[in-house]
């Protein structure tokens, strides 16, 4: 299978900057036989910061720069100089992602917003030149402190696409299609199990130019929780939608027992998509007459709306849009929205996530390698020639 550009799933591994280390030097004038301590404080190290980019709608730019490491900060230097900040590394993403601590599973942060930054891994302050621990009764120190360490952490990236609708079904159940009839969407559409192989978004247009965005997944089957098929890998997208369309053939035997199917697969993955507002949609009714449709009506769960529609012929899709649009903007959807807004994203657990990153054939040799920035904490005694025997020492924070 050739190798998609939608990627929703990496693992890079991140380092903040060091700080530099304070400066211990004496200020040597002829005109002032006795000067003093002049050193000065170490810069910060730099930080790992998180964007929200709405350019970007992949990981893909990310699968490829699996270390991101930010500056170091300078050493402070004579006469009281600062050494310079270390650069800061900024990590653009699109909106929806979710990231966790790959070693632990524990959830760190979550970017929604155009713009939005947030600090992953903070740089190490500098240490304080001894121009800093001058007192009277200590008027020329010899110690300076060095520079905090650098911070670091594997993380996992996740996306969750950002949608009002998300379709659900099993395969060939016709929610690529109804995507590309209602949108400009092209989802492939092909008569056989799992055309679609990466979720797709469609903005569906409504009446006085209202619109709003409709996800297709790839389709879920019985024991998916067990990872047959495809797996529950993508229903991550679905998490953050507002309303949830079930869609069922028309032909299927059993249109009550495959709906309850769907909801089981929703519930082992996550249990709380099952409090989103659900409407089920009968698809392929073309190949229905009315007789059988009135028929199939007293079958169908009691406890979801119902609309009977097809993608091909266009019957019910007007129907199924004043549907949709009522329901998100209900009262009770709005009041979901505001109490999603609370919810604390759950921390991984560790088993799925092994079982995630074995999907994605990761080497963990990738984020293997030796930090050769531990060099330049040694003393550099240039700093303090002519000092008395050389007596300088470091203090710890």
């Amino acid at each position: 299978m050739a190798e998609s550009n939608f990627v929703d799933y990496v693992k890079i591994y991140c380092r903040s900057g060091k700080g530099g280390r304070g400066s211990v030097h004496m200020h040597r004038a002829k005109y002032m036989p006795n000067g003093g301590p002049d050193g000065g404080n170490g810069g910060r190290g730099g930080h790992v910061i998180l964007r929200g980019n709405r350019n970007y709608w992949t990981l893909l730019h990310l699968r490829y720069e699996r270390h991101v490491f930010a500056g170091h900060g300078g050493n402070g230097g004579k006469n009281k100089s600062t050494g310079s900040d270390g650069e800061d590394r900024y990590i653009d993403v699109p909106c929806g992602t979710v990231v966790y601590n790959a070693e632990t599973g524990e959830y760190i942060c979550d970017v929604t917003e155009h713009g939005q930054e947030v600090m992953l891994l903070k740089g190490g302050r500098g240490g304080l030149g001894n121009w800093e621990f001058r007192t009277a009764t200590r008027q020329a120190p010899r110690f300076a402190q060095p520079g905090e360490p650098m911070q670091e952490m594997l993380v996992i990236l996740e996306l969750k696409l950002l949608a009002d609708v998300g379709l659900v079904g099993f395969p060939n159940a016709g929610k690529s299609t109804l995507l590309s009839s209602v949108s400009s969407a092209k989802p492939k559409i092909a008569n056989y199990p799992f055309t679609t192989l990466e979720p797709s978004l469609g903005i569906v247009s409504y009446r006085d130019n209202q619109s709003f965005v409709m996800a297709d997944i790839p389709g879920i089957i019985e024991g998916a929780s067990e990872g047959k098929g495809l797996g529950l890998r993508f229903l991550r997208h679905i998490e953050r939608n507002s309303l949830l369309l079930f869609m069922v053939p028309g032909d299927t035997d059993d249109i009550a027992h495959e709906y309850e199917v769907l909801l089981n697969e929703l519930e082992t993955f996550n249990p709380e998509i099952l409090d989103k507002q659900r409407i089920l949609a009968i698809t392929k009714c073309d190949m229905l007459d009315e007789e059988l449709i009135s028929l199939l009506e007293e079958t169908l769960p009691q406890d979801v709306p119902h609309v009977f529609i097809s993608a091909v012929t266009g019957q019910g899709i007007v129907q199924l849009k004043d549907l949709l649009w009522a329901a998100m903007n209900s009262e009770s959807n709005k009041l979901h929205d505001i109490q999603a807004e609370r919810i604390v994203h759950k921390n991984k657990d560790l088993s799925f996530l092994r079982s995630e990153l074995a999907d994605l054939g990761e080497d963990e040799d990738l984020y293997d390698f030796e930090d050769d920035a531990d060099d330049d904490l040694e003393l550099d005694w240039d700093d303090v020639e002519d000092i008395e025997d050389a007596d300088v020492e470091y203090l710890d924070d």
